[in-house]
């Protein structure tokens, strides 16, 4: 068993499974997939850490526990088509992947594209599809979506999101309006949206999602 090997699971037991991850289909995609190959060479040695990476300039791969346990609360299903949302260089979509059908995966810089289409390849997940885009607008001709899930934090959710999501779907996100965030899952039933609070958590707020400022006099 490799270094990289024996981080990864000691990542899973130490802290995926010890924060209420009970999915077993998570823990073993979170087993199988090589986090180091989503990242810049010199950041690889932080693979496993519990911390944020900036792996692009203002751009951070989330926390392992942030980011299963906000997989966790999407309840993604087998036959369900997931929209990952700043996917960075792929690692949430490769993990998505493996418990999806189908994953559009999505990036508003052409490098980082480029840089997740390779890892993914590498990793054999044949079921992703890498598309560069506006990520406030989501992919609305790919939709509706059973799976939106944000890679990072924001300060107000586009209605664009909420409209992209099939009857029964689900929206896993971190809010942040202030120094602590609040994962949020936001699910369509019918026409009406709910909301509920799962988790508090610090992820960096992704660039572009920052609230204006008001006019002050």
């Amino acid at each position: 068993m490799s270094q990289f090997e024996q981080e990864r699971r000691m990542m899973v037991d130490g802290q995926i499974r010890i924060a209420d991850v009970t999915n077993r289909r998570l823990q073993q995609a979170l087993l199988s997939v090589p986090r180091e190959l989503f990242m810049p060479r010199a950041k690889r040695a932080q693979a496993y850490a519990d911390v944020e990476v900036e792996f692009a300039p203002g751009r951070w791969m989330m926390r392992p526990r942030d980011f299963a346990k906000l997989v966790h609360a999407a309840d993604v299903q087998p036959s369900d088509l997931v929209l990952d949302l700043a996917c960075g260089r792929g690692y949430s979509s490769a993990i998505l992947g493996r418990m999806a059908e189908t994953v559009v995966a999505m990036e508003s810089e052409a490098r980082l594209v480029e840089k997740s289409e390779t890892a993914l390849s590498k990793t054999g997940s044949d079921n992703v599809a890498v598309i560069q885009g506006d990520l406030k607008t989501g992919s609305q001709s790919q939709g509706p979506f059973n799976v939106i899930f944000v890679n990072g934090a924001v300060e107000d959710v586009p209605r664009a999101w909420l409209d992209q999501l099939a009857d029964g779907g689900r929206l896993a996100v971190v809010v942040r309006r202030g120094p602590i965030g609040k994962a949020t899952l936001y699910h369509r039933s019918g026409l009406g949206i709910g909301e509920r609070v799962i988790f508090d958590c610090t992820p960096h707020i992704l660039p572009g999602f920052e609230r204006e400022a008001g006019f002050v006099f």
